[in-house]
């Protein structure tokens, strides 16, 4: 080998490998200089309008993470459908309540603290003002073992039907309301290897939506991302599609889910909304992603 030929082969190399780290640099959440997003929905499983509607989020829109409810009805057709979009990455969205008047979820385990008289989950944590006694897990006579109980059969089961998952979030702030049971939720997550607190990597919240029709919401989400700033932001909402099913699914003071949640898909996979990220460069990440990267 000549040393003109072994000098340009080394310039070459020098070349791509500073292409590959610029690349890895491009990709890492957190650097100064580039805008990445989660976006985020949640409660898959929850009915089968939740499930299209997040599937569609994925496939056809901006949508890369999502939260899955074990103890609902709709869970296997979510299962089938999650294993089916591998690259969706999936959280374990630990689930100790149920919201809805006209629909009902029950405990895997045996859990007569978790349960009201009938035996569902009690439709909130804390008691809403405007609701009866015996309406919140709070004031229920539940114990921390049947709580970490619960909790491990909800990971096992996820684990088992949906290998892919990757971390652990909460339904109705489930992990938020006693040291006790914050103490067990952080302990199994990172028993299971699902840990991740958006804090440790630096994430800020995304702006509020206004308006009422999807119309409305579509300008109001363009104009939160063209307000974005360098960083790494969170965008958390729930898909749904305004169904008979899902416009039979509410609670007081919450009776337009169907419209809502509609508005909320049509977000997700909006052109304009995918125009603007693209022209703006904002890169759309995943929790697995960020697991991928350092901590602040």
């Amino acid at each position: 080998m000549n040393s003109r030929y072994a000098f340009l082969l080394c310039l070459s190399l020098l070349v791509i490998t500073a292409g590959n780290l610029n690349g890895l640099y491009a990709q890492n959440p957190g650097q100064d200089k580039d805008i990445f997003l989660i976006v985020r929905g949640d409660d898959i499983g929850s009915s089968h309008a939740a499930n299209v509607a997040c599937i569609q989020s994925y496939k056809e829109g901006i949508m890369k993470t999502v939260e899955l409810m074990v103890p609902c009805g709709w869970f296997p057709e979510a299962v089938k459908l999650l294993n089916e979009n591998p690259g969706l990455d999936v959280g374990v969205h630990i689930t100790l309540t149920s919201e809805w008047e006209n629909i009902k979820w029950r405990p895997l385990t045996k859990a007569p603290g978790l349960t009201d008289a009938d035996g569902y989950f009690y439709p909130t944590i804390w008691r809403r003002k405007d609701s009866p006694p015996g309406t919140a897990l709070k004031e229920a006579a539940w114990k921390i073992e049947e709580i970490e109980k619960e909790m491990r059969a909800q990971i096992e089961l996820a684990k088992r039907k949906v290998p892919h998952v990757s971390h652990l979030t909460c339904h109705m702030g489930c992990s938020g309301w006693d040291p006790k049971v914050r103490e067990v939720y952080l302990r199994l997550a990172k028993e299971y290897n699902l840990d991740i607190s958006t804090s440790d990597y630096g994430i800020k919240g995304f702006g509020g939506l206004k308006g009422v029709t999807a119309k409305e919401r579509i300008k109001s989400f363009i104009q939160n991302l063209e307000g974005l700033k360098p960083g790494t932001y969170l965008f958390v909402e729930h898909p749904g599609l305004d169904t008979l099913e899902m416009s039979a699914i509410g609670h007081k003071g919450y009776y337009n889910v169907a419209e809502d949640r509609d508005a909320v898909t049509e977000i997700f996979i909006s052109p304009d909304v995918k125009r603007t990220i693209n022209k703006l460069g904002i890169k759309l990440i995943s929790y697995a992603d960020l697991k991928k990267t350092e901590k602040k």
